[in-house]
């Protein structure tokens, strides 16, 4: 049976002496290092409370109560709001050198989501590797975001992301379009087909998951490359199903078969921006790295409700890409709050 003792605040009172000069002046002790206020959290509360609130999504007002019911520490909602903007102001040096290592990295996963704020919908952008992480709100979710964030800009390696438009009006980067998304497209197709009829779509599907068979296959084998053959004939199989969706959806009749003949279309125009993975192994055939990363601010609205204001929102991300790269480097998200809220923010060792 594993249980806790009772928890109970430690507190400690530091009395500064004053006194007063003959002619007047007076002098008073300094206060220890972390009490310089009158009433002050230490780190280890300072870490709970934005633990709570920025690692387990509760609202300012149920993470002042559960610090009140579970450890007797009275607590405000403005407390909860201040120490979180204190903890994300300690992060810039950080977020710098997290957007310096994904720009300079061979892959990296690029994404947006909508997030309320202030009552309207704004974004979240997340650039991601293997081992870091950057969130960043936006009011726009355009190229404007795409500069402010700084990375796409000068990032020169291979970018994984869905098919959305301006992330392709970057031309130094290679690009690998998520296989996923188009995975969930063209099966959405297949169910709208007509029971027991051949479809396009599900042979397309077939031959696009037959080639990540492949590369995971030649992977486990030890080996460099895909058998040439085996590839060829799934790539064969690929193309003459994109190219029969888009004759047999041509018509366009109405808007469901509007979006089919799109996805044929897009499919058969940019395959080769769907097949790098087979060649590149470092490429992966998807984006669900980079959507893990950032379903957590739908998660946070999801719990919480939208975020008050535009700073509130680009605070939590500040501490959402710190907790994402730590918990990637194998840190806990409780131990790199508590050095982030004693001063001292972890950083990663290298590259």
């Amino acid at each position: 049976m594993f249980d806790l003792q009772p928890a109970r605040a430690e507190v400690t009172e530091h009395q500064l002496i004053e006194r007063e000069c003959g002619c007047g002046h007076r002098t008073k002790a300094a206060a220890p290092p972390g009490a310089e206020a009158p009433v002050q959290y230490g780190p280890r509360i300072a870490a709970i409370i934005v633990y709570l609130y920025a690692g387990q999504f509760l609202a300012k007002d149920r993470t002042a109560l559960a610090l009140g019911e579970l450890f007797g520490i009275p607590c405000s909602s403005g407390t909860v709001a201040a120490l979180t903007v204190r903890a994300a102001g300690r992060l810039d040096g950080f977020l710098e050198y997290v957007r310096e290592q994904i720009a300079a990295s061979d892959v990296a996963g690029f994404d947006e989501t909508g997030l309320r704020v202030a009552g309207r919908l704004a974004w979240v952008h997340c650039a991601r590797t293997g081992k870091y992480t950057l969130l960043m709100a936006h009011s726009k979710r355009g190229r404007q975001a795409i500069e402010a964030m700084g990375i796409l800009p000068q990032f020169a390696g291979v970018a994984v992301h869905d098919a959305w438009a301006p992330y392709d009006t970057y031309a130094a980067p290679d690009h690998q379009l998520c296989c996923a998304h188009a995975l969930r497209e063209l099966q959405a197709v297949t169910d709208a087909a007509p029971h027991g009829q051949w479809c396009w779509a599900a042979q397309a599907a077939e031959a696009l998951t037959a080639m990540q068979d492949l590369v995971r296959q030649a992977i486990s084998q030890g080996r460099d490359a895909v058998d040439p053959d085996a590839l060829a004939a799934q790539v064969r199989l690929f193309r003459s199903a994109v190219l029969a969706g888009a004759s047999q959806t041509a018509a366009r009749s109405g808007p469901l078969m509007k979006k089919h003949n799109a996805l044929a279309r897009r499919l058969r125009d940019r395959q080769d921006d769907y097949v790098p993975f087979t060649t590149d192994f470092r490429s992966p055939p998807d984006n669900n790295g980079t959507e893990r990363d950032i379903r957590m601010a739908k998660l946070k609205q999801k719990v919480s409700g939208c975020l008050r204001t535009m700073s509130g929102a680009r605070q939590f991300c500040a501490i959402r890409s710190y907790l994402s790269t730590a918990a990637k480097h194998g840190l806990s998200f409780f131990d790199a709050l508590a050095m982030l809220t004693a001063g001292a923010p972890w950083t990663p060792a290298g590259p």
